[in-house]
């Protein structure tokens, strides 16, 4: 490397920062460097979903999310190809398990068509159970394509990539101050202290952390969901062949628990989205953030217009019969015996002051430093066009 190369930092080695980083080596020529306070790649977001790769159906035509969506489906299948990582088209279908849901599920088909996801079919009761023979309700639509793929294992590849490229991944380097100069970016983390040309934050959960540091804290905050999983036991993973989705409350940008089929084998039901009174709440009994949780007006604002809902799944994180009920709502075969804990998850949700759930991802750029205020599902799927379009967006290096 020459003194005149580019040098930029990424905050955080998730799938959507590796991959920043990946495509600002490849399209820049820049020596990037990646700054994670975990010990591995991937350890949250990444590492904490059920592996989907969604097609694009639910997203509002014209969004960042639908755009990015069909774009990185496209690249992701490619990238998985080229290095030998799962990638299995199993299809998923929404089913609409009473006529009331009928119409959603029509608007849920024709939005589908309009971000050009391929081959949606609309089915009738009989349908639906050609492709799920286990699984009931009086209509659904079918996305053949949806696929499923191992995220932790791209990400992994991902730094792959970048070290190959001349970049690095500083593993156990926690940022812990950030400031703007007119020659540069200074941040101190792993007790070492960096200057880069620019700097990108995918910190996920912890961006409003990071986001603060860099002195643009923003009118939107971090809220984070745990999402709570059980998996089937045994024979009963034979019931669901690839993925049973309800149809979504348009309400929430979450989908309802679901059950979605692994490139393991294993079968997950879920996720549930409680409010977690901690970033990295993957406990129920974790706490530790509460007041800056619940500190965000729009937390407190949120829960006022959506008390009800919260009241159905926090008892739907303490009761399995809950979990039992929803997956029997699709597949009436199950029994409470073939549900088993997982592992849980959680999501960072940006909140405005207001309340309001941010749809839509949200990239803003600060002079040197851009943010990645929001980035939830489908950002795993996205990640590469989401790469590409943050490349595009850092400020072009000026000597």
């Amino acid at each position: 490397m020459t003194d005149k190369t580019e040098k930029i930092g990424v905050v955080g080695a998730g799938i959507v920062g590796l991959a920043v980083a990946r495509e600002l080596a490849v399209t820049r020529g820049a020596e990037v460097t990646v700054l994670e306070k975990e010990d591995r790649a991937g350890a949250h977001q990444t590492g904490h979903n059920s592996g989907v790769v969604h097609a694009g159906i639910y997203y509002p035509p014209g969004s960042l999310k639908a755009r990015l969506c069909r774009e990185g489906v496209a690249l992701l299948k490619e990238y998985c190809a080229g290095h030998g990582l799962p990638y299995q088209e199993v299809g998923k279908l929404v089913v609409a398990s009473t006529r009331a849901e009928r119409p959603l599920l029509k608007a849920l088909a024709e939005r589908a068509r309009a971000n050009g996801v391929p081959d949606v079919a609309e089915l009738d009761a009989l349908g639906l159970r050609e492709v799920e023979p286990h699984a009931v309700g009086v209509a659904a639509i079918h996305s053949p394509r949806t696929a499923i793929a191992d995220f932790p294992a791209v990400a992994r590849r991902l730094a792959l990539d970048l070290d190959e490229l001349g970049g690095s991944v500083r593993l156990g380097h926690p940022v812990r101050a950030i400031r703007e100069t007119a020659a540069g970016v200074e941040v101190m983390a792993g007790g070492r202290r960096f200057v880069f040309d620019r700097l990108v934050v995918c910190a996920g959960l912890g961006t409003d952390t990071v986001a603060r540091m860099a002195g643009h804290p923003g009118d939107v905050r971090i809220v984070p969901f745990r999402g709570e999983y059980y998996a089937l036991a045994g024979s009963a993973r034979e019931l669901v062949r690839g993925l049973v989705y309800p149809v979504p409350d348009p309400r929430y940008p979450f989908l309802g628990v679901h059950l979605t089929r692994r490139v393991d084998g294993e079968v997950l039901v879920g996720p549930n989205a409680v409010l977690a009174l901690a970033y990295e709440g993957y406990a129920r009994t974790d706490v530790r953030d509460a007041a800056r949780v619940l500190g965000w007006p729009g937390t407190l604002r949120m829960a006022r217009a959506h008390w009800r809902t919260g009241v159905k799944e926090v008892y739907g994180s303490l009761a399995r019969s809950a979990f039992v009920k929803a997956a029997r709502r699709y597949v009436p075969e199950l029994a409470a015996g073939d549900l088993v804990r997982a592992e849980s998850g959680v999501r960072a949700q940006a909140v405005a002051r207001d309340g309001a759930l941010v749809d839509d991802f949200v990239v803003d750029v600060h002079g040197r430093v851009v943010l990645v205020r929001n980035a939830p599902s489908p950002a795993a799927t996205s990640s590469l066009a989401i790469a590409r379009h943050i490349a595009g967006i850092v400020p072009a290096l000026v000597r």
